[in-house]
């Protein structure tokens, strides 16, 4: 049924299936990490999940691992004969056209999960894994929070061309002017943009195109340098070694249940299973 720019709410059954589809990614990006000596960790809510849950948290729709820049380079060199294509494919900003995200996707084949008002991307959209890529920010405050505010400016613009259809007043007209930069002018600039923050190591680091969780700004390298093996459902992932941490600092007091009307779902337009799943 064609639910274009219309919410698809999730049966329980649904949501299970999506859920176990997002764990076969999770243990695809596992396998070629593992074999490959990257260091990565389950992250937000996939993390939060396993440390209160075992698993899922029952309510979750999505899955995340974040890896440092330098980690995701080294998956980078293998991904394309490690990855099985007869079942995955990896999208990111510089091998995908159309692609405005600054973090990786992994994504299922013969699926489709899309974003309420993301119709329109030119890219195939399947059930995906969220990888975080994290890169050197400033570790003196002031410094971090001017970074930040070009890191939010370089957000707009990639969402431009969501915001430019979506958003109304002032707002709206502002996305269609910065949906004037033509993509590859966008993306060769944020390249530039990536090597200035990596031209050397910082204690702290951030996606850059992805919100803060607070007014800090950053995140400590070690959160995600330093990982051990966790269970996850029914099998081990990698997981940083000071979760309790990295938790309380994303979360406050992670082990409470939000309250029903604070637990968050996407707003989806479309879902399709794969035929053989």
């Amino acid at each position: 049924m064609d639910r274009t720019k219309k919410v698809y709410n999730l049966s329980t059954e649904e949501l299970k299936q999506l859920q176990s589809i997002e764990l076969e990614l999770l243990i695809e990006f596992d396998r070629i990490c593992r074999k490959h000596n990257i260091t990565y960790s389950i992250d937000g809510g996939t993390l939060l999940g396993a440390i209160r849950h075992g698993g899922f948290i029952p309510w979750d729709d999505d899955a995340d691992v974040i890896l440092n820049r330098n980690e995701y380079e080294k998956l980078l060199l293998v991904v394309d004969q490690e990855l099985n294509t007869d079942k995955f494919y990896l999208q990111d900003i510089n091998r995908t056209p159309g692609y405005r995200w600054g973090y990786a996707k992994l994504r299922r084949l013969n699926t489709e999960f899309i974003r309420l008002n993301q119709e329109d991307m030119p890219y195939e959209q399947g059930i995906f894994l969220d990888i975080f890529v994290c890169d050197n920010v400033p570790d003196h405050y002031v410094s971090r929070c001017v970074c930040n505010f070009h890191s939010f400016i370089y957000r707009k613009i990639f969402y431009s061309e969501v915001g430019k259809h979506t958003a109304s007043g002032i707002a709206r007209l502002v996305y269609k002017i910065l949906n004037l930069m033509p993509e590859k002018a966008l993306k060769s600039n944020y390249a530039h943009y990536v090597k200035f923050r990596n031209r050397k190591n910082t204690e702290m680091v951030k996606c850059l195109t992805f919100p803060a969780c607070n007014r800090v700004y950053g995140y400590k390298r070690k959160w995600y340098e330093d990982t051990i093996d966790m269970k996850f459902e029914n099998v081990t992932l990698k997981a940083s070694r000071d979760y309790d941490e990295y938790l309380t600092f994303l979360y406050g007091d992670y082990l409470k249940l939000p309250p029903i009307e604070k637990r968050k779902v996407h707003p989806v337009s479309k879902l399709t299973f794969p035929k053989d799943n």
